[in-house]
């Protein structure tokens, strides 16, 4: 019998609540598409993402890892310039290992408002995006 599939999650904690909404529905998620939740890091915001993903992808424990958090709109560009390169970044990261990054990510330049219906669906969607990959890698 295949060994479960085992991925990370990755949160920023700047949106602590929201964030942790989202954190359940992606764990939900997992659950769903039998892949095992085995690792949960917190870190500061999206910039401290990159670090801890690419921590975790070199675990031989973690076939996969999720991102998630928002960058809202800010006064300046601030979130969008660190937005593009956070997301730079992951891309980066999972070349380099082989394994697959999902972005559940809200932003950069959402708004306060549109936050709440998001929450969930891209949660979702960040984990069915790694469980994608992690199939055509094994077929």
């Amino acid at each position: 019998m295949k060994d479960q599939l085992r991925i990370g999650l990755v949160i920023g904690s700047f949106h602590k609540e929201a964030c942790e909404t989202m954190r359940d529905a992606a764990k939900a998620e997992a659950t769903r598409l039998g892949l095992e939740v085995n690792e949960e890091r917190w870190v500061p915001g999206s910039m401290e993402k990159p670090l801890a993903v690419k921590r975790m992808l070199a675990k031989p424990t973690i076939d996969a890892v999720v991102t998630l958090g928002i960058i809202e709109r800010g006064e300046t560009g601030h979130g969008r310039t660190m937005g593009h390169a956070v997301i730079q970044a992951l891309i980066q990261l999972q070349l380099a290992a082989d394994k697959p990054v999902g972005v559940g990510i809200l932003g950069p330049d959402i708004l306060p408002e549109q936050i709440p219906a998001r929450l969930v669906p891209y949660a979702q969607d960040a984990v069915r995006a790694v469980q994608v990959m992690l199939s055509q890698k094994a077929g």
